[in-house]
């Protein structure tokens, strides 16, 4: 069975051609494949499958074999994979996700693409939509009892659940050991993506993830997102504006609207081929 690793800024998953590979139980694999020690590592494996709605169908899962809904860095890495790889010739690409569908604008030059924009549709702040059990409508930058502690978070959705708090000092976090109180926190049905967030300016952020069914991750696409949005919820960055957000990986460039529909630009890369039994 053959696979291309890939990884967006840093966030690498395990790619396999639906078209040619029939997998039986891709949860399954995810974890064998995902140990960095023992498998071919990475944070988890996407499918690239034919759609009846959109030109491509992602699935992915992660490193625990749970299956995500929606995956910023692998949308734009298929956006490349299926390009250079000659699945199609088209540099604006649907994609059909969990999440719905997305749209991708790739950057080709010299038969290469460079940059991958990906429409990833608005953000959602109604709790009872991300899911977050609360009474409130809306959590944003709202002091709540949380990982055995009280923080100003704000929960939105990008397809999948995230909660975004703003902190001076990131850098110093041990997310091994809070990261897990935060992903299973009761207030989150689904678990959560947790982002801890460093404002170096209205147009620049920072940010470290602790990813469900991950761990903390070089980068989360989908977590950039929901960081510029909260941001702009927040009245911190300005709206339609693009935003830098640095991860460990690498840079996204993220724009909120004032009606909170998000586009995120970045690179995407090959690591290597292989094949497995």
């Amino acid at each position: 069975m053959k696979f291309t690793k890939m990884h967006g800024i840093g966030n690498d998953y395990i790619y396999f051609n639906g078209f040619e590979e029939k997998i039986d139980d891709p949860s399954a694999l995810s974890i064998r494949l995902s140990d960095r020690h023992k498998g071919v590592g990475g944070d988890g494996i996407v499918l690239i499958l034919p759609s009846e709605k959109a030109d491509f169908r992602m699935r992915m899962f992660n490193a625990d074999g749970s299956e995500g809904k929606m995956c910023g860095n692998a949308s734009r890495c298929i956006g490349k994979y299926v390009y250079e790889k000659g699945l199609t010739d088209k540099t604006e690409i649907t994609l059909e996700t969990l999440s719905g569908i997305k749209h991708l604008k790739l950057s080709v030059n010299g038969g290469k693409v460079e940059l991958v924009t990906v429409d990833m549709g608005k953000a959602v702040f109604e709790t009872e939509k991300i899911p977050v059990i609360s009474d409130k409508k809306e959590i944003i930058n709202e002091p709540e009892k949380i990982a055995g502690g009280t923080e100003k978070i704000t929960c939105v959705s990008m397809g999948n659940p995230h909660c975004v708090i703003f902190r001076e000092d990131i850098d110093g976090l041990d997310l091994e050991k809070i990261g897990p109180a935060y992903e299973n926190d009761k207030m989150f049905p689904d678990r959560v993506n947790t982002e801890f967030v460093k404002i170096i300016s209205p147009t620049e952020l920072s940010m470290r993830v602790w990813e469900r069914g991950s761990g903390e991750t070089m980068a989360c696409g989908t977590g950039a997102c929901a960081v510029a949005s909260a941001a702009v919820a927040c009245g911190i960055s300005p709206a339609d504006t693009f935003i830098t957000v640095k991860l460990l990986g690498g840079d996204l460039r993220i724009r909120v609207g004032a009606d909170r529909q998000v586009l995120m630009e970045g690179g995407a890369e090959f690591v290597f081929d292989g094949e497995i039994k």
